[in-house]
């Protein structure tokens, strides 16, 4: 919501400063977003005189114009300026900024320059250069008595600054500047201007009626109100309205439509004009019927149902109500009968519209919201006198199908309420004061009192409603603070198990270089299909995009995405995690975390990437599979009982991805690079590895006696640290070799690693060479090389044992 600080005065008296004001806005919660002052932001720029406007020496396009800035009349020398603008000329007046001026609409700051050889020393501006206008054809011409040296904004008259606020959608009071005035006044900025709006006496009946016919359907429009205006003067509207709208980010269009637009800032209350000329007969507000369309005043076609609401005429739809009106009846300058429509719409109707047509209007906005019933008619009365004031013409009686009457709502308040809920102890005549200076009113004198809600405020629903109002104008920062008892024993924990494990897998995903994404909740159905998702009961019923109209099955096709749009900006080498929620089906035990990453191209886990010390490495399997350790070491598995095995889902490559699972029944997730289908399908380029790990699928410990850690151990004495290298088949998996070794002594035998893998000459076909590298940690005593050999002896037996593996000679 925007409006200008001399609109705000308009309706609020007050000495208060710019600042003060914003202050007091975002104190009261209406937040304020920005404050664009252009008097400040314009000060350098100056009016100036071109004394003269030669051709340019080097260019046929551009002129070496001597500008006067209030120097010359001093004995100084004119400025010389290198314009390119085909309408400079010597005599006229025009804008000048000197070098170091900010020039807002380039995003450029001004230096002194040379320009095809020709120095320059400033520049001459036009409209689109400073933010007054979108001309950049040629430089701002000004009128030939405009005083040289005099600041521009100070001229022109853009020393208003305009203010912006954020506006939650249960203020409707607030979607125009008197409501926010009100605001301000309650909160002692100012006195609030409470205009009373005078009746316009009808000087003829109205002859067009309006009917309300929606038969045994829910009525979509309680009240509609229209008056006819004869014999306006349609035209260009004044000055000061035309600014006043331009400011805010609005087009003047014509007067009868500006007024409109004026009243719906100014008063909250939307508004809508028909040329009566071409009004054919009397008005219906009644249900669309389902393929009737309506050419709208954004030149757009819109195909209406049975759903929506709509002003017809007895030719057919002329406007959709309270959100847009329809340009066969729209107001030009040659408009002498008009037709002034103030109305009170169904909000979610208007709201389920105006998504549905997927049309944005300030009336929607209102409207949506709900506006004040009881303004409807005085906002009608308003335009009435801004029309005769700007129009002229005569006024019709105004006709009145409905009921705009709202219900009273009344409140039963007990001042301790304000005290149980915030704290503040206020006397009672202070809450009277406040909520009154709102517009509630009051009765009572003892501790419970009856307030009556203004029809403005449709959000005031009970009692905590009202202690809200009191404590945001007293002001949030007089609550009196409160110690937090914490008890006698120790606080349990707040954070779930899930909670934790995502929390550790984001820590644990970041310190290896990753980068967190967060990417949409929603793919296409192409992609759902592909991940192993599609299933109908996780399609979106009104997808915000094509491409986004499915629950995901997995995070990996958006963190794919993602890295695909960093490589084609350049930034090849990413590394991505996301930990978010992934969806199987529509039950809530369907809806897991899981933690997923992917690498790209160079971004190796060691993070080696490109440098001169060695040659490139691409990202591989075990990339995506140290990732996935890492998560699982954070989270808690039971890292001794994990299961690494082939195979995996389609969307990896099948050669180079494994599945990690606690026996075959709880498969914990999966890691490997992309497959080239699955990179084909989503337009990406490898090399591409990903994981995806299932939070809730890892085991919790079994007792509370796991969860501590276990003592540190440190043996005094030097490991030993023995090689191996067996001759196993082709089939036998390295993880079952290193269990084995595991296996010969527990206690002693510290750690088990495979080193090497070689398969080739002077090895059988069929078979392969596994290397493993053995420490063996005494834990009492030095050993001997007797029992390190009888150790190493249990070691080759055991994996013979096991996996039929023989000593390599």
């Amino acid at each position: 919501m925007k409006f200008t600080l001399a609109w705000l005065k308009e309706h609020l008296d007050t000495d208060a400063s710019l600042a003060e004001i914003a202050d007091k806005l975002t104190m009261i919660g209406l937040e304020v977003e920005s404050v664009e002052d252009k008097a400040a932001l314009l000060e350098p720029f100056v009016i100036a005189s071109v004394i003269s406007a030669e051709k340019h020496p080097n260019a046929d396009r551009l002129r070496v114009c001597m500008v006067d800035i209030g120097q010359v009349a001093k004995g100084n020398k004119p400025i010389q300026v290198v314009c390119g603008a085909p309408n400079a000329r010597g005599g006229m007046k025009a804008v000048f900024s000197p070098p170091g001026t900010f020039i807002p609409g380039k995003n450029i700051t001004l230096s002194v320059g040379t320009i095809r050889g020709v120095e320059s020393r400033g520049m001459l501006i036009s409209g689109a250069e400073i933010g007054v206008s979108d001309d950049h054809d040629g430089i701002i011409e000004l009128a030939a008595d405009a005083p040289v040296g005099k600041s521009y904004a100070e001229y022109a008259d853009l020393g208003d600054p305009v203010i912006d606020i954020n506006l939650t959608p249960n203020r409707p009071d607030c979607t125009g500047v008197s409501g926010i005035a009100r605001d301000l006044g309650a909160a002692s900025i100012g006195t609030f201007k409470d205009r009373t709006v005078k009746p316009v006496k009808g000087v003829f009946p109205c002859p067009v009626n309006v009917t309300l016919d929606f038969g045994q359907t829910p009525s979509l429009c309680p009240a509609f109100g229209l008056r006819l205006m004869k014999g306006v003067k349609n035209g260009p509207s004044p000055d000061w309205l035309q600014k006043r709208l331009t400011a805010i980010g609005l087009r003047p269009i014509n007067a009868l439509v500006d007024i409109t637009n004026f009243i719906t800032f100014d008063r909250a209350r939307p508004l809508h004009v028909f040329d009566a000329a071409k009004v054919n007969g009397n008005l219906t507000v009644r249900r669309a019927r389902n393929g009737e369309t309506l050419l709208a005043l954004d030149g757009k076609t819109y195909t209406l149902d049975q759903g929506m609401c709509v002003i017809a005429d007895e030719k057919g739809v002329e406007s959709l109500a309270g959100i847009m009106g329809g340009e066969a009846t729209g107001c030009s300058e040659a408009t002498t009968d008009v037709l002034i429509e103030s109305a009170l719409w169904s909000e979610l109707n208007i709201a389920q519209t105006g998504r549905k047509l997927g049309i944005n209007s300030d009336a929607r906005y209102r409207f949506e919201r709900g506006v004040d019933p009881n303004f409807m008619l005085p906002g009608l009365e308003l335009a009435t006198q801004m029309v005769l004031d700007l129009c002229g013409g005569a006024p019709s009686e105004i006709v009145v199908a409905g009921d705009p009457t709202p219900k009273e709502k009344v409140i039963d308040f007990p001042l301790s309420e304000l005290t149980r809920l915030t704290g503040l102890k206020l006397p009672l005549p202070d809450v009277r004061r406040t909520l009154e200076k709102l517009g509630f009113f009051t009765a009572g004198q003892g501790e419970r009192v009856k307030v009556a809600v203004p029809s403005w405020r449709p959000d005031i629903e009970g009692r905590a409603d009202i202690v809200e109002e009191i404590v945001r104008i007293v002001g949030v920062d007089q609550v009196p603070p409160a110690p937090f008892p914490r008890g006698a024993n120790a606080r349990k924990p707040v954070l779930t198990a899930i909670q934790n494990r995502t929390r550790k897998a984001k820590r644990a995903l970041a310190a290896r270089a990753m980068v967190e994404a967060v990417t949409w909740s929603f793919v296409s159905k192409k992609e759902a299909e592909l991940f192993g998702g599609g299933d109908s009961a996780l399609a979106l019923a009104n997808p915000i995009a094509v491409e986004l109209s499915d629950m995901r099955p997995s995070l990996i096709p958006g963190l794919l995405t993602a890295a695909q749009r960093n490589a084609d900006r350049g930034y090849r080498d990413v590394a991505l995690f996301e930990v978010g929620q992934i969806f199987n089906g529509d039950r809530p035990e369907d809806q897991l975390t899981a933690a997923t990453g992917v690498r790209r191209a160079l971004a190796t886990a060691n993070g080696s990437g490109r440098h001169w010390s060695a040659a490139a490495k691409a990202v591989d399997a075990f990339d995506a599979k140290s990732d996935a350790f890492a998560v699982l070491a954070a989270a808690g598995a039971p890292m001794q009982a994990l299961q690494v095995v082939p195979g995996a889902p389609p969307w990896l490559h099948p050669g180079r991805s494994g599945t990690i699972q606690i026996g075959p029944q709880n498969v914990l997730g999966y890691f490997g690079e992309l497959h080239p289908r699955t990179l084909a399908a989503l337009q990406a380029e490898g090399p591409v590895v990903a994981f995806e790990i299932v939070l809730e699928k890892i085991p919790e410990p079994k007792t509370k006696a796991t969860r501590a850690k276990a003592a540190l151990e440190l043996s005094p004495f030097q490991p030993i640290e023995r090689d191996f290298a067996f001759i196993v088949d082709g089939s036998v998996k390295a993880a079952d070799l290193v269990r084995a070794a595991q296996s010969a002594d527990r206690k002693l035998i510290a750690n088990v690693s495979v080193f090497d893998l070689y398969e080739g000459k002077g090895i059988e076909p069929g078979k392969k060479s596994i290397a493993i590298a053995v420490t063996i940690q005494p834990r009492d005593k030095t050993m001997t090389d007797e029992e390190i050999e009888a150790l190493a002896g249990k070691v080759v037996a055991e994996v013979n044992k096991r996996t039929g593996g023989m000593l390599r000679a």
